[in-house]
């Protein structure tokens, strides 16, 4: 299945591309006698149900028009990645500023904070808040970590947030 995923990957990039989004991941998988495609999508201001219902109907033409299923009858669904997903790039970190972020780094610590700035290279967190004791490594001040130091992170869920000046993601993860 990884083959097909390669193939239906190379024919979908340029067309997510020339949509403005970024194609973060392809899966195929067998659904009975069709196969599931699982497309996720993301750009930068974030991915409505619009956006999702357009790309959908965009990439089934392309399909249909390329080989890269074969005679395979398929199933496309289109997504985005949503909160649990990795970040694995600089985009994911850019695109996640003032969110919480739980990230273990290489040498085994856990890291708890507020992204507040990030680039190509590092990221910027600040102590998230909330109880004494409540950062498992004790953030106590805004850090910068290197990209290579971090060996793995998501976004934390947070249901009653604070807004920050200038902030607009306070009404929860829900309205992403």
């Amino acid at each position: 299945m990884a083959a097909v995923a390669d193939r239906v990957a190379r024919a979908l990039t340029p067309v997510v591309a020339a949509e403005g989004f970024d194609l973060e991941a392809v899966e195929v998988q067998p659904a009975g006698r069709r196969r599931l495609i699982r497309v996720l999508v993301d750009r930068e201001g974030g991915v409505t149900l619009d956006n999702i219902a357009s790309l959908t109907s965009i990439l089934s033409v392309e399909l249909d028009a390329t080989d890269a299923m074969g005679e395979q009858p398929y199933v496309l669904e289109v997504s985005s990645p949503g909160v649990g997903r990795s970040l694995t790039l600089p985009r994911h970190w850019r695109r996640n500023i003032t969110r919480l972020v739980r990230l273990k780094t290489t040498d085994g610590h856990e890291i708890v904070g507020r992204i507040v700035a990030s680039d190509d290279e590092a990221v910027t967190l600040e102590p998230a808040g909330g109880r004494p004791g409540d950062q498992p490594e004790g953030l106590t001040e805004t850090k910068t970590l290197a990209f290579a130091q971090i060996s793995e992170a998501h976004v934390e869920v947070e249901f009653r947030r604070s807004a920050a000046p200038g902030d607009d993601a306070s009404a929860g993860e829900g309205e992403r």
